[in-house]
């Protein structure tokens, strides 16, 4: 009887352990804003209204960032993290630029900019 008791205690606590770790956003921005639907003036696509984390320096505590989660829609994020090592897979062979309040971008076939996570 003890031991099926430690068995279901160790259990519950790897359960809830891996949980813990699995579902935890690193750092999510909790200043957000809803971005009303809007057709892309490139590709004449629509899009959705959304709510979007508001802009700061880093998009690691951005919704659509690998490792955190979207509160609203519990879409797991996609995108490197800012310094990371995926970052620079990103725009590889472009010329990339940064912007004046410190974002990175290359110009795409369609002269374009196409901002990428942040890399060294």
């Amino acid at each position: 009887m003890k031991n099926l008791i430690l068995v279901f205690c160790l259990l519950s606590f790897a359960t809830a352990a891996f949980s813990q770790n699995y579902n935890t956003n690193y750092n999510t921005n909790n200043n957000t804003r809803y971005q009303n639907g809007y057709v892309k003036p490139t590709t004449g696509t629509y899009v959705e209204g959304h709510y979007k984390t508001t802009s700061n320096n880093t998009n690691t505590d951005n919704y659509s960032t690998r490792g955190n989660t979207n509160t609203y829609t519990s879409e797991p994020g996609y995108r490197a993290r800012d310094y990371s090592n995926d970052a620079s897979n990103y725009g590889s062979g472009q010329t990339i630029q940064t912007g004046s309040r410190g974002g990175q971008y290359y110009i795409n076939s369609n002269g374009n900019k196409t901002y990428v996570p942040k890399q060294r």
